[in-house]
């Protein structure tokens, strides 16, 4: 970083992905929060000119507030490293697997994390036949954010009719019932367990609509099921090589005790908007949103 003045920081945000409008809420949020931090700040809205805005602003460190494919995945990490610019939350190797749910998944299970049976579908198979008993679920196998995920009932005669924005290869997996809870990872460190209230499904409006869903923190659970969140939210972080910032997500059947927890994915870039999960873990344990930004910045480099 540059001596004498404030670190200069660009901040990725928007793109062309599915979740460009949480990437420029989480990217305005943290801009606000760096500047009160004391870095000079700069705002890129990722597009296929990323290389020439990033040697324009040339920046100390690149703050990523990216979400979805290209941003989160491995390929944007790839220029940044290319171009030598640190940057915040993980590398290429980690984006990658992370986004790949079903990889997730088998890193999960070398790591003997408990999961849900899943597999690979073709969009049409799925459509045609039930290619697993109900319930399950359909989501597709590299989006975050909820981002069309269809809940096949166990009554259900009929397998899901998935719209044409479905990739041509989905992941069914056998569905989770009971409590949805999330906890974040911050370096080496689990932060806390949040219970997700909501009315229904934890959905996109769910997640990013005020008021769409309940977060209880730290979780009414008991003590044996707290401490696996925390341990196995660490353990996931360290087994897919993530680094900085990072939310796993588990689906917790309180009838079935330890045996009913189960690790669903893991977030690379955590949303950073006014009803995220993460910032709030961060506020729980006395880190403010300044000082958690600051954080990420300071973590920042290359070799990921």
């Amino acid at each position: 970083m540059s001596g004498g003045t404030a670190p200069k920081v660009a901040v990725l945000m928007g793109g062309p992905s599915a979740e460009r409008e949480v990437s420029l809420s989480s990217g305005r949020e943290c801009v606000r929060a760096l500047e009160a931090a004391g870095f000079a700040v700069t705002t890129i809205d990722a597009g296929q000119d990323i290389v020439d805005q990033l040697k324009a602003a040339a920046p100390d460190v690149v703050f990523n507030a990216l979400h979805g494919r290209w941003g989160e995945d491995g390929c944007v990490q790839g220029i940044l490293e290319w171009l030598g610019l640190p940057y915040t939350h993980s590398g290429v190797l980690a984006s990658a697997l992370a986004m790949d749910k079903e990889r997730t998944k088998a890193v999960y299970r070398a790591a003997g994390l408990p999961v849900v049976p899943s597999l690979l579908a073709l969009r049409d198979e799925v459509r045609q036949r039930h290619v697993m008993p109900p319930p399950y679920v359909v989501k597709p196998n590299n989006e975050g954010s909820s981002v069309g995920v269809y809940i096949v009932h166990d009554a259900a005669n009929a397998p899901p009719q998935l719209d044409d924005v479905m990739p041509e290869t989905v992941m069914v997996e056998a569905y989770a019932p009971g409590r949805e809870m999330t906890v974040t990872v911050m370096g080496d460190h689990a932060l806390a367990v949040t219970d997700i209230l909501t009315s229904g499904w934890y959905d996109y409006h769910a997640k990013y609509a005020t008021g769409g869903s309940r977060h209880v923190i730290p979780a009414a659970i008991p003590e044996e099921i707290a401490e696996a969140c925390l341990d196995y939210a660490l353990r996931a972080h360290q087994a897919l090589g993530c680094r900085g910032l990072s939310r796993t997500d588990f689906r917790w059947d309180e009838t079935r005790g330890l045996d009913g927890l189960v690790l669903l994915e893991t977030n690379t870039q955590p949303g950073m908007t006014p009803t995220s999960l993460a910032p709030e873990q961060a506020a729980h344990v006395g880190i403010s949103f300044p000082e958690l930004c600051r954080w990420l910045v300071e973590d920042a480099s290359c070799h990921r």
